[in-house]
C-alpha cells in the first residue's frame, strides 16, 4: 500500500514548503547586507584623503585631526556590542537603516564645519555611531542568524563589503578632493550612505521565520540553541521568566550582561587584545596616516589614495579566502599567521614609502591587503564556538577592542608625526605590536576553540 503523500501542512512548523526556490533568502540578505556595508564604508577611506585638505584650509594639526577620527573610531567599537543586541530586540532592519542615516547626516553636515570642534562632532559623533552600528559585527549577525553552514565564507564576503566600500569610493573621494575640493567629496560619501536605505527597507529581512524558511543548510527543522546562561527550559518553573526574556527587553542590559559573563573565559581577553592589535595596524595606522605618511616622502595624495584601494582590492580577495579557510582549518593557527605577516609587512614599510611606487611597495600593497581583515572570520567563528548564541554580541566587544586600539594608534601616530616629523616610530612599534598578537592567538586554549558552547555564568 503506497503510504499517503505529505502536504505542507504535515510539515513541521518552519519548515521550507514543497515549492522549491532556486535561491535561497538567506543570499538575498546576504547581498543587500553587502551593499550596505560598501555604502557605511565610504567613510572609511575618507580620513587619510581629507586630512591633509582641511589642515590646508584651517591650519588644523594632524594631533587634532587624529583626535576627530579617534573619537569616531571609539564610539565605532563601543557602539557594536549594543547594536548587536538592538538587532535582536529591535530587529536588522530598522537598526541598519537608522545607522546608514546617521553617517550621511554626519557628512552631509560635515561641509559646513569651520571650527575644529565641529569637525569632531560630524567625524567623530555621528559617523562614529552610525558605523559603529553597521561595523562588522553586523556580519557576523546576519551569517548568525540566516546561516547553519558555511558562515565562515559569509562572514568573509560581508567582511569584504567594507574593503569593497573603500575601493569604491577612495579614487572617487580622492578626485574630488583635489578639484572640487574635500567637501565635495563628504557629498559623495554621505550619498552613498542614504542610497542603500531604500534596499534596505525593501530586502533587508530580519530573520528566516520573516519569510517562513529555516536558515540556509540543515535539512530539518532546528531550535534555537539556549544560550549559557539561560536555564533548562525542563527545570524551570512554568511560570518563571528566564533570563533571555529579561534581557531582550533591554538591549543595552543584554550587551552588558554578555561583557560580563564573556569577561570570565581567558578566551575573549586573548581575542580582544588580539583585535586590539588589529585595530590598531589596519584602519588606526594604514587607514588614518598611510596617505600623509606617503605625502611627506612626497608622493602626490592621488597616487597614495591609489594604493590604498589596490589594499582593498586584494583585501576582497583575502578576507573571502580567509572565510574559505576557516570553515576548513583551527582558526587560532590562521589568526597567528595572519598576525605575524602583518608585522613583518610593518617592518619593511619605512624603507619603502618614498616620491614614486617602487616594485617592492606594490609586493607590500598587495600582502597587506590579502592580510587586511582577515582576522574577522577566524575571531567571529571562535566567538560562536566558545560562546554559543551569544557569540554575536561577543564578537561585538571583541570588535569594540578592535576599533579601541584603532583610536589610540590613530592619536597616537598623529602625535608621534606632530613630535618627530615622520611617522617611522609608530610603524616599528606597530610591527612588534603584530608579534605580541601572533604569540597570543597561538596560545588560544585548543580545547576552548572546539568546545560548542562553553559555560560562562
Amino acid at each position: 500500500m503506497t503510504p499517503p503523500e505529505k502536504t505542507d501542512q504535515d510539515k513541521p512548523a518552519g519548515a521550507p514548503t514543497g515549492r522549491r526556490r532556486r535561491i535561497h533568502p538567506a543570499w538575498i540578505v546576504a547581498a543587500v547586507a553587502f551593499l550596505a556595508l560598501v555604502g557605511a564604508a565610504g567613510f572609511r577611506a575618507a580620513p587619510g584623503v581629507l586630512m591633509v585638505p582641511l589642515q590646508e584650509e584651517f591650519g588644523w594639526s594632524t594631533t587634532v585631526l587624529s583626535l576627530a577620527v579617534s573619537i569616531n573610531l571609539v564610539l565605532f567599537g563601543l557602539t557594536a556590542p549594543f547594536a548587536a543586541a538592538l538587532m535582536e530586540r529591535f530587529g536588522i532592519r530598522k537598526v541598519t537603516s537608522l545607522a546608514l542615516c546617521l553617517i550621511g547626516l554626519g557628512s552631509a553636515l560635515t561641509v559646513f564645519v569651520n571650527q575644529s570642534w565641529q569637525i569632531l562632532l560630524t567625524w567623530g559623533v555621528l559617523i562614529g555611531l552610525g558605523t559603529g552600528s553597521m561595523a562588522l559585527v553586523f556580519a557576523a549577525t546576519i551569517a548568525n542568524t540566516w546561516f547553519a553552514k558555511s558562515r565562515g565564507l559569509v562572514i568573509g564576503i560581508l567582511t569584504a563589503g567594507s574593503a569593497a566600500g573603500q575601493l569604491v569610493f577612495l579614487p572617487f573621494i580622492a578626485a574630488l578632493a583635489q578639484n572640487p575640493g574635500w567637501r565635495g567629496a563628504s557629498l559623495l560619501i554621505a550619498a552613498g550612505a542614504l542610497a542603500v536605505v531604500p534596499l534596505v527597507l525593501r530586502w533587508l529581512r530580519n530573520s528566516p521565520a520573516d519569510v517562513g524558511v529555516l536558515p540556509y543548510g540543515p535539512e530539518e527543522p532546528v531550535t534555537r540553541e539556549p544560550r549559557a546562561h539561560e536555564a533548562d527550559p525542563q527545570t524551570a518553573d512554568a511560570g518563571a521568566t528566564t533570563t533571555a526574556t529579561k534581557d531582550s527587553a533591554n538591549a543595552a542590559v543584554r550587551a552588558l550582561q554578555v561583557l560580563k559573563r564573556a569577561s570570565k573565559v581567558r578566551t575573549f581577553w586573548a581575542l580582544a587584545a588580539g583585535f586590539a592589535i588589529c585595530g590598531a595596524t589596519t584602519n588606526g595606522l594604514i587607514g588614518t596616516h598611510f596617505i600623509p605618511s606617503a605625502h611627506d616622502h612626497g608622493m602626490p595624495e592621488t597616487t597614495a589614495a591609489g594604493l590604498l584601494a589596490v589594499v582593498g582590492i586584494f583585501d576582497i580577495v583575502g578576507t573571502i579566502a580567509s572565510g574559505w579557510l576557516t570553515d576548513r582549518f583551527n582558526p587560532k593557527v590562521l589568526l597567528a599567521v595572519y598576525y605575524q605577516f602583518r608585522g613583518i609587512g610593518l617592518l619593511v614599510l619605512p624603507l619603502l614609502l618614498g616620491s614614486t611606487v617602487e616594485p617592492s611597495m606594490i609586493i607590500f600593497v598587495v600582502v597587506y591587503g590579502l592580510d587586511w581583515v582577515a582576522t574577522v572570520p577566524p575571531t567571529a567563528a571562535i566567538c560562536r564556538s566558545v560562546f554559543g548564541a551569544d557569540g554575536s554580541v561577543v564578537f561585538g566587544w571583541v570588535f569594540a577592542a578592535h576599533q579601541l586600539g584603532a583610536a589610540v594608534a590613530a592619536l597616537l601616530a598623529g602625535f608621534i608625526r606632530d613630535t618627530t616629523g615622520h611617522y617611522n616610530y609608530a610603524w616599528l612599534g606597530a610591527a612588534a605590536m603584530c608579534t605580541v598578537a601572533a604569540v597570543i592567538s597561538a596560545t588560544i586554549r585548543k580545547d576552548a576553540v572546539k568546545k560548542e558552547p562553553v559555560q560562562v555564568a
